[in-house]
């Protein structure tokens, strides 16, 4: 089984890591060819993926390390451009490591289709009309695409809602059915899609109404993934805090959040900034993802903290996060883009309910990490020494001079490219 703990991983070239991961078990020499490769992603390739294709636009894939989930070890993929993310995880991963690790769960994979219908000439009488005809409607869906049924999935469950019934709304009003649908390990969308344009005619028959859109909902609150974290407090401190003032202003820190939208909303934004690249890297929408997550930090009519985080009767800190997670291991773009299956390789999960497990502890990682910094000695130490090489490169430097750049900025304590351009002349000199 591989380790998620790879000592020094920093610290080596990027052609001593590339040697590392040649020599796991899992990879064949096309993968490396590909992953090495400067045109990992074909222009041919793209040019099938999406529409006026001119070329590719290539991320830095990074991995997060020391990542202990349910007592299974995961290397992560994450695609971003942003500096100290990557890092930051995995620092977070090796504590959590060191505490016993994450534990997940995630419920079972049910999307949403929706339906809208509208004038119906009495918006009652169509609801019971088709709740009537509920377990008739859910076989008929599911006719529409078997193989998933056989697959084991399928449309479970059927309700009905009347929108804007208020008198004086501004708003038509519509009847919307939910149909719950099971897709197993695929995203998604398009099964959604084609099952509920399927019953579209049937609906309209029972209602007497116009059915307009028919398409899926991108919050899917009955597929949810949650991660917990339990780490006391000698796992926490350094030279300058104990770590009971470190869980403090963790938690004084959350609090913030979900006392407050303004703060909540960079709050969140941490958290997405473990979660996405995750997302990315295995050739999910990352889009969907974050529409998601947003909504349902804003499930109880406002919008708040995604995690929670508190402490037990031992002083340890308690790290929460639960969100609907629409990820899948098949189909999509997942097996088209060469590096996302050999994303999929590297994190070796055996289902997208694992996935989903997997990327709500990066996403509660990441959220600590930022938490940490900020109770401590703030976001921009960690993050503007690693901004610093992105300064020196943007200004000019290249090879080595980057590290020597680098460092003069951080030493100098002014990281901004006019200051790095003077120092890239003066070296050059």
């Amino acid at each position: 089984m591989q380790t998620s703990r790879i000592p020094g991983f920093y610290n080596m070239t990027v052609e001593q890591r590339r040697e590392l991961l040649a020599k796991m078990e899992s990879f064949t020499e096309e993968d490396t060819a590909y992953l090495f490769s400067k045109e990992a992603l074909s222009t041919d390739t793209a040019d099938n993926m999406i529409e006026n294709v001119v070329g590719t636009f290539p991320l830095p894939l990074g991995l997060g390390l020391n990542f202990l989930i349910n007592d299974k070890d995961f290397v992560v993929p994450m695609a971003i451009e942003e500096p100290s993310v990557v890092a930051s995880a995995s620092h977070i991963a090796k504590i959590v490591r060191n505490a016993g690790g994450f534990t997940t769960e995630a419920t079972d994979r049910v999307m949403i289709g929706q339906i809208q219908v509208v004038g119906c000439q009495d918006f009652y009488i169509a609801k019971e009309a088709i709740l009537h005809e509920k377990d008739n409607l859910i076989n008929a869906v599911n006719a529409a695409y078997p193989s998933l049924v056989n697959r084991g999935g399928g449309a479970e469950d059927l309700d009905v809602r009347i929108l804007n019934e208020e008198p004086g709304s501004k708003y038509s009003q519509m009847l919307v059915l939910h149909i719950y649908i099971n897709t197993c390990d695929a995203m998604g969308a398009n099964i959604i899609n084609t099952m509920v344009e399927s019953l579209a005619p049937t609906v309209e028959e029972l209602t007497g109404g116009k059915v307009y859109l028919r398409i899926l909902s991108n919050y899917p609150d009955r597929c949810l993934a949650r991660a917990r974290c339990v780490i006391p407090t000698d796992l926490l401190g350094s030279e300058e805090f104990s770590g009971e003032e470190v869980r403090d202003g963790v938690i004084h820190a959350y609090e913030f959040a979900a006392s407050d939208p303004y703060r909540a909303v960079t709050h969140n934004k941490g958290i997405m900034n473990g979660i996405d690249p995750v997302v990315i890297a295995t050739g999910n929408d990352w889009r969907a993802v974050e529409a998601g997550a947003h909504a349902h930090a804003a499930r109880n009519g406002r919008y708040t903290s995604m995690t929670e985080w508190s402490k037990d009767d031992e002083g340890n800190l308690i790290g929460e996060l639960e969100l609907p997670m629409s990820v899948g291991t098949v189909g999509g773009s997942i097996r088209v883009h060469p590096i996302s299956s050999i994303a999929h390789k590297l994190l070796n999960v055996d289902s997208a309910q694992e996935l989903a497990q997997v990327i709500v502890a990066v996403g509660l990682a990441q959220n600590l990490g930022a938490l940490k910094a900020l109770a401590t000695d703030g976001i921009q130490k960690g993050h503007m020494a690693l901004h610093s090489r992105s300064v020196a490169i943007a200004a000019g430097a290249t090879g080595e001079m980057i590290d020597v750049i680098s460092q003069r900025l951080i030493q100098e304590n002014e990281i901004r490219v006019g200051k790095a351009k003077e120092l890239v002349e003066e070296y050059k000199k």
